[in-house]
């Protein structure tokens, strides 16, 4: 999915679906393991959000980061339209990112 020399817009979640979390990276499995694995102190680490459901790749920065402020400005409802229509079954894409 993402290649050495890109940059994400990712979406995370709690296993229940309640809670969602944006942010951007470089290296999407190894931000995403972090989450999961719990080793980020913080918002993701204090309310279990460990599920991988939206991705955007970006080959500039500049453009990734500005999506990820545009999301993180937007309503949730904004966010839960933009996962169902992607991944409308909320299923959790880490194992496409690390095969």
């Amino acid at each position: 999915m993402a290649k050495e020399g890109t940059y994400c817009v990712y979406i995370l979640t709690n296993k229940w679906n309640t809670v969602t979390y944006v942010g951007v990276t470089n290296a999407l499995a190894r931000r995403v393991h972090e989450h999961r694995e719990k080793l980020v102190d913080g918002f993701t680490k204090r309310y279990n959000i460990n599920k991988l459901v939206h991705v955007e790749v970006f080959a500039r920065v500049d453009e990734a980061i500005a999506r990820e402020k545009q999301l993180k400005g937007g309503s949730r409802a904004q966010k839960v339209a933009l996962i169902e229509r992607e991944n409308p079954q909320w299923s959790d894409l880490y194992e496409t990112i690390v095969s």
